[in-house]
């Protein structure tokens, strides 16, 4: 059946791609995008044109998922136009790229108002409606990070990833009983495709991050280089689009709790199947074994 849809950071990348999919799908999607009508305007006119030429239910929406009120009234705006959100795919993130001692205090408190926060913003404004109705979808866009591999010079991105890995694990759990799915996808280090490096943010202590030079010279553009060379050449960042369509399009109840996508294998599949058995062992051990499936009737 088709949904409304709300794609948090949908002007590139991961957002652009799985919103334009989801269209395709059929389903209502809403493409969350902060300064609609200023730097983000040229995305805006892609997600109308992409609109008219396929003949599909894409509509721009203000979000900036930096401020509570912009989240509250794109909401219900969607609300207000298509109805309830039925489905919120969490997929705004922003990169950084430096030594971690580099980044000021205020740089990393960013990163987690823009990686984990922001988050917490969306749930509060669409979850009464879903709880209210006892039905609903969050999809949570991680981070091969999490479990995988970790290079160096990406810290307070991982750390943020990491967070929100966690806050997707308790929320999945803390609404199961209000049949509310849950479902966190894992992308691996696609550096094609997206703006993630593009976009990053580099330390505002430039003197400390020269510092780091003396015995790591050059390795802040190595990384990127790295990484994109363990990415096999037919690695498709659609993948990833694909992947959630057909989350979405799973029913209720039998939905993946952790889907993986990396093409360069780093590891994180194999680690996230061993803690994801010990959460379910663990609640097992405790007696909420009930927790970890959605409930689909009252």
């Amino acid at each position: 059946m088709p949904y409304v849809i709300l794609v948090t950071g949908a002007s590139s990348g991961f957002g652009a791609l799985t919103a334009r999919a989801l269209a395709d799908a059929g389903h209502t999607v809403y493409a969350g995008i902060r300064r609609t009508t200023g730097r983000n305007a040229p995305a805006v006119a892609d997600v109308r044109a992409y609109a008219d030429e396929h003949g599909v239910r894409l509509r721009p929406v203000e979000l900036d998922v930096s401020a509570q009120d912009s989240v509250d009234a794109a909401v219900a705006a969607i609300s207000s136009e298509a109805g309830d959100v039925d489905v919120v795919v969490h997929n705004v993130g922003h990169m950084v790229l430096g030594p971690a001692e580099s980044f000021t205090p205020e740089q990393i408190a960013q990163i987690y108002d823009t990686n984990v926060v922001s988050t917490q913003r969306v749930n509060r404004a669409v979850l009464p409606q879903m709880r209210k109705r006892r039905d609903g979808l969050l999809v949570w866009v991680g981070s091969s990070s999490t479990y995988g591999g970790t290079p160096p010079y990406l810290g307070p991105y991982f750390a943020a990833k990491g967070a929100m890995d966690h806050l997707a694990k308790s929320y999945a759990v803390e609404l199961s009983r209000f049949g509310v799915d849950s479902a966190i996808v894992v992308p691996g280090s696609f550096t094609s495709g997206t703006n993630h490096f593009a976009h990053a943010m580099h330390p505002e202590d430039t003197a400390t991050a020269e510092a780091y030079e003396t015995y790591y010279a050059g390795l802040m553009d190595d990384v990127g280089k790295r990484l994109a060379a363990l990415a096999p050449p037919d690695a498709d960042v659609r993948e990833v689009a694909r992947a959630i369509v057909t989350i979405v399009g799973t029913p209720k109840g039998s939905r993946p709790f952790r889907t993986t996508i990396d093409p360069a294998d780093d590891g994180s599949e194999a680690v996230s199947d061993v803690a994801d058995r010990i959460r379910a062992d663990f609640y097992e051990r405790i007696g909420f074994t009930d927790l970890l499936t959605t409930r689909t009737a009252d």
